[in-house]
């Protein structure tokens, strides 16, 4: 008889380890598919501080070309800066290819 009870008790353990295993994957894909949406929505939301951060920026640029206050200085150091890259990206074009050594052609 004591047996018996055993065998009862442990099957009911089995039962209520089986119950919470499906509660437990079910919470799992449930939380899975809410962590993907929110890394989808994250991404989102970056591309839009990106697109924000460089429309700032050219609207500044913008102002400090057009006379307006403040960001007058920063935006003649950005043209500056543009110009000097733009230079050196002719100064490269204008450069003669080197011929290729002996110890590249081999």
């Amino acid at each position: 008889m004591a047996d018996k009870s055993v065998i009862t008790n442990i099957e009911a353990r089995v039962r209520q380890l089986i119950d919470d295993h499906k509660r437990l994957s079910d919470l799992c894909a449930e939380l899975t598919a809410q962590r993907d949406t929110l890394r989808s929505e994250k991404r989102t939301l970056e591309e839009r501080v990106r697109e924000l951060d460089a429309e700032l920026a050219r609207m500044q640029l913008t102002e400090g070309l057009a006379g307006g206050g403040r960001n007058r200085e920063k935006a003649r150091a950005r043209v500056n800066r543009l110009m000097r890259e733009v230079d050196k990206c002719i100064a490269l074009l204008g450069q003669p290819l080197a011929a290729p050594t002996t110890q590249e052609v081999e």
